[in-house]
């Protein structure tokens, strides 16, 4: 069976998968990715990560931990919370990276923890800059991160796969920010939302590492769950290139590993890349993807997104004309603060002198970054022209150390999100744009582009491809899992129903909830009679991206506890899912039943009790009802054995005893 370069890749990090299993988009399966990171949240997850029991960690090797987040905070609660940390990753055998280091995902980068053609996750969102590496790079929740420490594995469902068309060729002065920008501005109605992305095009070949980074970062804000680019020349090149200054270095400063070779590397060599170049996985030609989106590089302008939103863009030049005056200017994190992006942004402005009244800040992803815009002499040109510089670390980014928005103050940002009060007050507004951007306006004291376009629309495009259903899947059903289930439909037709409305969040906070009380509270401030209308066994069957919001638990076990026998949606919220599963409670995918749902029932009454008996027939992943047969995702022996658990934490548990 054909296969796309992502699913070819969780095939690889299977370890339960029987020989001839053929994973495809919409399986439930373990994975073990090669590698974890963990951040400063590295606490909680070790308090998760005791409470199941866990005394070792499963393999060493996998995580990996670096402080990046509060590294300005040098209070003494900050600083035992990073001793505690470090002295844990010593007593375990760990990697580990101290605050000043850098971000995370520029380390998992420059170490080669993140190798193309592999699986690596993160308890961070921003794992998908990753994929600007040929690397299947994705987030996890922090019950997931304990999971992996356990025991080697976590896990997930592959979501569907689009595929992202690049063609022709940048102009000069338009970078990989602009083209994501321009992606989200474009394909600004939820496209890609829950999606994994593979880029493909003749205009791929074009674009370097360090743009493929930027804009597979920024695909989380553009609502994917990974944005992975093709292994080719470019990543070959970069990684010869990175791994001459590796040797260069020497194991000065790089953790210990069971594999290290004296005087190299251990994760990123000439030898490991010479095998890549012969073993590589690449897209089969007739893979099947659930959408293709096409972007035209050459109709790609200098872009800025905001304010509070990256779907809100404009090209810099039309903004320009609105005279926008700032009052702070950003050149920092994961997805800016590269050695080219500090160039980038030194070679606009040399000679130049920040505006009075503009507060300018600079850091560098990472020491190593910083070390080599240093020795470029890139650096000491920011400052003379009065930046002013901040560790290698997030930041202001995430509303963390020097540098916040005040009251009413505008700010320009080449980070990835501008949301309202991330980065200081809520009543600042922040907008987004690439380095050069960034730092031309902070000359100027205003937005203005330091480039003369002609403000042409963006040229894309996107099409949808259907895949027939077809009932030839044999799934395998477990010992005390039911080969098939009824229950009565039960219609909740909101779309994007928000973890507020499924359980009120008035009653988070309260951890005394019987589950009696926890159900009385399901649904309250969505429908009032919804509480008046479940029974138990009900299929509750809702709308599209279903339990949006907060990561609140209570959104699952209130409705579990309701005595639904599982929910149905069009779409679900990814961690709203992620919940589900981990408390052993089913979310599945039937959008053709929700969309027939919708033209028998209409929007009318907020709650429906059916009274149609639907069935469930998990062997062949297709749900009947009202005669009709539907396509249901598919929920294979993993998620089974998760469901006979009751959760994540008891597979755990299981397995450790």
């Amino acid at each position: 069976m054909p296969q796309n370069l992502i699913e070819k890749i969780v095939q690889k990090f299977a370890p339960n998968l029987k020989q001839g299993t053929c994973v495809q988009q919409g399986d439930f399966i373990f994975i073990s990715p090669q590698h974890l990171l963990t951040h400063d949240n590295t606490g909680a997850v070790i308090t998760k990560f005791q409470t199941i029991g866990a005394k070792r960690i499963h393999n060493p090797r996998q995580p990996m931990f670096a402080l990046d987040h509060n590294v300005q905070d040098t209070g003494s609660s900050n600083l035992q919370k990073y001793a505690d940390i470090e002295a844990f990753a010593n007593e375990m055998g760990v990697d580990f990276y101290p605050a000043g280091r850098g971000i995370g995902h520029q380390i998992m980068c420059e170490e080669g923890y993140a190798w193309p053609g592999t699986l690596v996750m993160a308890s961070d969102s921003h794992a998908n800059m990753y994929g600007g590496l040929g690397v299947l790079g994705t987030p996890v929740v922090r019950t997931d991160a304990a999971a992996i420490w356990a025991t080697g594995q976590t896990w997930w469902q592959i979501p569907p796969i689009a595929c992202v068309e690049l063609n022709g060729t940048l102009r000069p002065g338009v970078t990989g920010k602009d083209v994501i920008i321009t992606l989200t501005g474009i394909f600004n109605k939820d496209e890609v939302l829950n999606h994994a992305l593979e880029f493909s095009g003749d205009g791929v070949a074009s674009l370097s590492i360090e743009d493929r980074l930027t804009i597979a970062n920024m695909t989380t804000e553009w609502g994917a769950l990974a944005g992975v680019f093709p292994i080719d020349i470019v990543t070959f090149d970069w990684l010869e290139s990175r791994a001459v200054e590796l040797e260069k270095r020497g194991l000065s400063g790089v953790p210990s590993d069971v594999d290290s070779v004296e005087g190299e590397s251990p994760r990123l060599n000439f030898g490991k890349i010479s095998k890549l170049k012969h073993s590589a996985p690449f897209a089969d030609p007739d893979a099947y993807y659930a959408k293709t989106l096409s972007l035209d590089l050459a109709s790609v302008e200098p872009y800025i997104a905001g304010p509070d939103s990256v779907k809100k863009t404009s090209p810099a030049n039309a903004l320009e004309i609105e005279r926008l005056k700032i009052h702070k200017a950003y050149l920092l994190s994961c997805v800016n603060g590269r050695v080219s992006d500090l160039a980038d942004a030194a070679q606009t402005i040399k000679g130049q002198k920040v505006a009075d009244h503009v507060e300018f800040y600079m850091a560098a992803a990472s020491s190593e970054v910083q070390i080599e815009s240093e020795a470029r002499g890139d650096w000491q040109t920011l400052i003379d022209a009065g930046a002013m510089p901040l560790p290698p670390g997030c930041g202001p980014c995430i509303g963390l150390g020097l540098g916040l928005l005040g009251e009413d103050e505008v700010g320009i940002s080449a980070t990835n999100r501008n949301f309202k009060g991330r980065m200081g007050a809520q009543s600042a507004k922040t907008y987004l744009a690439s380095p050069s951007v960034v730092a031309a306006s902070a000359v100027a004291g205003m937005i203005v582009s330091p480039f003369d376009f002609p403000g042409e629309s963006p040229r894309g495009e996107i099409q949808l491809n259907v895949k027939e259903f077809s009932q030839a899947q044999d799934i395998e059903i477990l010992d005390g899992f039911p080969p098939k289930l009824a229950g009565n439909i039960l219609f909740c037709h909101q779309d994007n129903l928000n973890t507020d409305g499924i359980f009120p969040g008035k009653y988070t906070y309260i951890d005394t909830l019987t589950p009696e009380q926890l159900a009385a509270a399901a649904m309250e401030n969505y429908d009032i009679a919804f509480k008046d209308l479940v029974k138990r066994g009900d299929f509750l069957v809702g709308g599209f991206n279903f339990g949006t919001g907060s990561s609140r638990e209570q959104a699952v076990t209130a409705l579990k506890y309701c005595g639904l026998a599982l929910v149905i949606a069009g779409s679900f919220s990814e961690t709203y899912k992620r919940n589900a599963i981990n408390n052993g409670f089913l979310a599945l995918e039937a959008p053709d039943l929700v969309k027939d749902l919708l033209d028998d029932y209409g929007r009318e009454i907020l709650t429906v009790a059916t009274d149609i008996e639907a069935t469930i027939h998990f062997s062949n992943s297709s749900i009947n009802y009202n005669g009709k047969m539907y396509s249901l995702s598919p929920v294979g022996i993993d998620a089974q054995a998760l469901f006979l658990s009751e959760g994540l934490e008891n597979w755990v548990k299981e397995r450790l005893t």
